[in-house]
This record gives C-alpha cells, sequence and structure tokens, in this order.
C-alpha cells in the first residue's frame, strides 16, 4: 500500500530519471484508484489520471469541462495514495487564469502527483481528440505556465505544457506555442492531436531539443504509430489514456447483458477473477495483518 501523504519526492525523481532514458516511458490511462493498481500490478513505471476517464467514471458525462478543480485534485490524491509508482494528472486548463494556476498546482502537489498536465484551451475546455476547440492567446499561457513552475515546492514536479493548437490554428503555430511554453519553464511539451504522420514528425523534428509527449490517443485523431517508431522521433513519454476505460466498459456491458439476458451471471463467472482473488489484490491480507497487530490488549 503506497504512503498516503508521505514524502513523494523518490517518486517525482523516478520520473524525471525515466523521461531522460533512452527509451519512452509507457504510460496507460486510469480514471480512478482501482485502475491506477491494476495498470501497477502489471508493470507500468508510471499511471497516467485521465481527464476524459474521471470524466466518464465520475460523472458519466464526457470531458467537455465538467468536472472541478476540486474533483480532480481530490480523484488524484486517492489514484496517489493507492500506488508507488509515478502519477501524471490531468489538470485541464488550470481551472482560471495564472492565480488559479498557483492553486490548482499545489493542490495537485499535496495530493501527490509526479507530474501535472496544463493545456492551452479557452474554458470549458474539450477532449483534445474532440471537435469544438479553442485556445487561449499564447502569451496568456505562458504564464500560466510560469506560475506552475513557480508554484511548485518540490522542484521534481513536472510541468507538461500541452497546446490544442493543431486543429485551431496549425501545426506552425502550436510548434511556436510550445517554444513558448518550454521558454516559461515547461518540463514536457505536449503537442496534442496531429492528424497525420507528417504533421507528428514536423512537431518532433521542429521540437527535437525538449522532451515530448506522445498522446496515443485510442481511436483518436493521431495516427497511432509503434512504440520503437515513437522512439525514433525522440518523444520521451508516450500517452494510451482511455484504452483501459474503453475494455473495462466493454467487458462490464458484456457481463450485464448475460446478466439481462439470462437472469443469473453462471454463463459468463469464468471470466471473472475469483472474489478471493480480487479482495487479496485488493490488499485484504495485509488490512487483515494490521487488524491482528493492532487489536485490544
Amino acid at each position: 500500500m503506497s504512503e498516503l501523504l508521505g514524502d513523494r519526492s523518490p517518486v517525482r525523481a523516478r520520473l524525471r530519471a525515466a523521461i531522460g532514458g533512452d527509451r519512452p516511458v509507457v504510460v496507460p490511462g486510469a480514471c480512478d484508484a482501482l485502475s491506477a493498481r491494476i495498470a501497477e500490478s502489471v508493470g507500468f513505471e508510471a499511471v497516467y489520471m485521465s481527464g476524459f476517464g474521471v470524466a466518464a467514471s465520475l460523472l458519466g458525462r464526457p470531458d467537455v469541462g465538467l468536472v472541478t478543480a476540486s474533483e480532480m485534485a481530490d480523484t488524484a490524491r486517492r489514484m496517489a495514495a493507492a500506488i508507488d509508482v509515478p502519477l501524471i494528472a490531468d489538470a485541464d486548463t488550470g481551472y482560471g487564469n495564472a492565480i488559479n494556476v498557483i492553486r490548482t498546482v499545489q493542490e495537485y502537489e499535496r495530493a501527490g502527483v509526479a507530474a501535472i498536465q496544463l493545456e492551452d484551451q479557452v474554458a470549458p475546455k474539450r477532449c483534445g481528440h474532440m471537435a469544438g476547440k479553442s485556445v487561449v492567446p499564447a502569451g496568456e499561457m505562458a504564464a500560466k505556465i510560469q506560475a506552475a513552475v513557480d508554484a511548485r515546492i518540490d522542484p521534481d514536479l513536472a510541468i507538461i505544457a500541452r497546446t490544442d493548437a493543431v486543429a485551431v490554428t496549425g501545426v506552425a503555430d502550436a510548434i511556436d506555442r510550445a517554444r513558448r511554453y518550454a521558454d516559461a519553464g515547461a518540463d514536457l511539451l505536449f503537442v496534442e492531436a496531429p492528424r497525420t504522420i507528417d504533421e507528428i514528425e514536423a512537431v518532433a523534428a521542429a521540437l527535437s531539443d525538449h522532451r515530448l509527449v506522445f498522446n496515443w490517443a485510442e481511436g483518436g485523431r493521431t495516427p497511432g504509430l509503434g512504440l520503437d517508431e515513437i522512439a525514433e522521433l525522440g518523444f520521451a513519454m508516450v500517452l494510451y489514456p482511455i484504452g483501459g476505460l474503453l475494455s473495462a466498459v466493454r467487458a462490464i456491458r458484456g457481463y450485464y447483458e448475460v446478466l439481462a439476458a439470462d437472469g443469473a451471471p453462471t454463463a459468463v463467472l469464468g471470466d471473472l477473477p475469483a472474489f478471493d482473488e480480487m479482495t487479496d489484490f485488493l490488499g485484504l491480507p495485509e488490512i487483515n495483518a494490521l487488524g491482528e497487530r493492532f487489536a485490544d490488549r
């Protein structure tokens, strides 16, 4: 079980070291503490708190800016407390101007995250692979990035600057914006939703002297590249933000369909984890041991 409110500096330092390696850090998306624990359990060295996933799991709604800053920070706190690997957390637009960004960074840092992603959309934002986005002036976003950098206490807390300008003002402007955000102090640059391999290559070439994030949004607007191709282009991190959520939706729907049709889940029980397997995964043996240790004397 992860520390709850302990020092997360070593965890953040591990992420810093990983993004400086020879291969991209592969980061699956999660939407809650359970999915974060599952991702950690199969060996991933970091987990991504997906804004799309949180909107879907918490509200049952699309990622169109409905989730509040406090709801996102609370989700990040629960997820970070459930795992021992770094949590990379979506913070949308920072939930306001540069002053709001300061509070957002403080809340996320106290929540225990290792990296915070901020984007340059106009609020209310939309998922980066949806139509209908708009972006704030680059100078406004650069100021928000500088505020984020100044607000952090732990220098190893990574600030990821995302631009959604490709779909709004084009690739050239997105690259220029990313450079401005790097100059403002961003640790990683995230050019969202390039639409072709040529656009991906243009971004990678123009920003080759920076650490870059590739968003492998399952079913999104960006072509899916192999990990070797992504590595050759020089990306430091690749996110797979919603595949876990999509898989869960399919599995849950399938179970409910069988239950609705048959009145009992007998036909699919063999596909499910055993009850004891699930409680072991959730840490029941550890809880029982603690109960015995601190039992009344």
